[in-house]
């Protein structure tokens, strides 16, 4: 977290504070919401501040927040809050319209199937970051990398097969759950019988999915739905009978909150 907050602005210094800001200049600095959100990203850059040596106060993540509320307060050394400024402003920005699209999201997911989960994908920037912002927003993270499960996806099968993949990654110890992506009945309906956790119906269009589904839960295994979903559409897969949708737009096209920082001097 050291190199997110310097290295991403200020690996070489700041040349501007270092020249007009004494070196012992004591502040505070009031993060202030410029609209209404789903607050995340507090937590987490208040305990990396204060490992910095700075004093913060915040607001919780998840809260919902109104335009002009302070959600965060920074007392330190000027010149070292001066060289987070943007990076801090930029975390909470992505973080809080991850989580505000989010919680958008599974809300109208849930009136029309209360049952069904809104997942993360590994479409991200700042992947820990991203993930986290999903879980306040209400969604799941999903996978946090590529040794949470054997995930065999198009390519895998392209270059063993897709019975040669599932019989190795049935060698796999059992703490470890199998999901197979497929985007055809065929392949849906054989490894079903092969006995895989998840079956993945990947870019499948909403009618295809919903009956597919249907025949899939006699296997008694879980099915996910992804790939061309859009917030104009999820209504549509969610009346499927489907256990998760996971997206990527939450994470690679949502549009961040804007924040400001004002700093005044310590009295």
């Amino acid at each position: 977290m050291f190199w997110l907050l310097y290295g991403e602005d200020a690996e070489f210094g700041d040349i501007t504070s270092e020249t007009v800001i004494p070196k012992s200049l004591e502040a505070h600095a009031s993060v202030i919401a410029k609209e209404k959100c789903i607050l995340a990203g507090s937590e987490y850059l208040a305990e990396n501040l204060r490992d910095l040596g700075m004093s913060v106060e915040h607001l919780s993540d998840g809260s919902e927040i109104q335009s002009g509320t302070m959600v965060m307060r920074i007392s330190g050394n000027a010149r070292e809050i001066l060289k987070v400024e943007r990076t801090v402003l930029n975390i909470l920005g992505r973080m809080s319209g991850i989580a505000t699209e989010t919680r958008k999201i599974v809300s109208l997911v849930h009136k029309v199937n209360p049952h069904v989960k809104i997942a993360a994908t590994r479409k991200t920037l700042w992947g820990y970051l991203d993930k986290i912002a999903v879980k306040i927003g209400g969604g799941d993270t999903h996978r946090w990398n590529l040794g949470d499960m054997v995930m065999i996806k198009d390519n895998h099968i392209a270059l063993v097969g897709l019975e040669e993949a599932i019989k190795k990654a049935k060698d796999v110890s059992f703490t470890k759950k199998i999901e197979v992506e497929v985007e055809n009945e065929m392949d849906a309906i054989k490894a079903a019988q092969l006995g895989v956790d998840i079956i993945l119906l990947d870019n499948m269009g909403q009618e295809d999915v919903c009956k597919l589904a249907k025949k899939l839960r006699k296997y008694g295994i879980m099915i996910e739905v992804s790939g061309g979903i859009t917030p104009e559409n999820i209504e549509d897969y969610a009346k499927c009978d489907v256990d998760v949708i996971s997206m990527g737009y939450l994470t690679h096209s949502t549009r961040s909150i804007n924040f400001s920082m004002e700093m005044m001097k310590k009295d």
